[in-house]
């Protein structure tokens, strides 16, 4: 019953912070700011290449693709513009504070399934929006960088 209970709860909290993700203004997100300004120790994403984003980030599921009336595309559009980069690099934080939100709130099936279990389903949980962080602090400094040049562009 643990594990049914266990599994409810994570739909839940994906569901309820997939519509939060959707309703904060974006504008409370800033990608030069910490938490998501890069720290020294990231090398602007390049740390990243060490545990080999490049190759795996494509396969991670992504929610634009799969509903993607309700999200921004996460693929660069072929008209470049500072205001769509901007909500770009919005969307890579808000992506990544609903992940790590996700990864605190797992810590609700050691609640509801007492014992080891409980333990493994929120380490596997925390475990699996990982991938999710990385990912979008992989992308961020990349896409400050494109955002800066269409910006040095943009002016006449």
């Amino acid at each position: 019953m643990g594990l049914v209970k266990c599994l409810l709860y994570l739909a839940f909290i994906g569901a309820s912070s997939f519509i939060l993700g959707r309703l904060l203004p974006k504008r409370l997100f800033d990608g030069d700011r910490f938490p998501f300004r890069p720290f020294r120790w990231e090398r602007d994403g390049a740390v990243y290449n060490k545990l080999g984003v490049r190759k795996w980030k494509d396969k991670v599921p992504d929610m634009s693709a799969i509903l993607p009336k309700l999200m921004p595309s996460k693929k660069l559009p072929g008209d470049l513009t500072s205001p769509a980069l901007e909500l770009m690099i919005q969307e890579t934080c808000v992506a990544e504070w609903i992940h790590g939100l996700l990864c605190l709130l797992g810590f609700g099936c050691v609640l509801i399934w007492r014992g080891p279990w409980g333990w493994v389903a929120f380490a596997l949980y925390a475990l699996g929006n990982l991938p999710d962080i990385i990912i979008q602090r992989y992308n961020r400094p990349k896409l400050r960088r494109i955002l800066q040049k269409v910006r040095e562009r943009e002016v006449p």
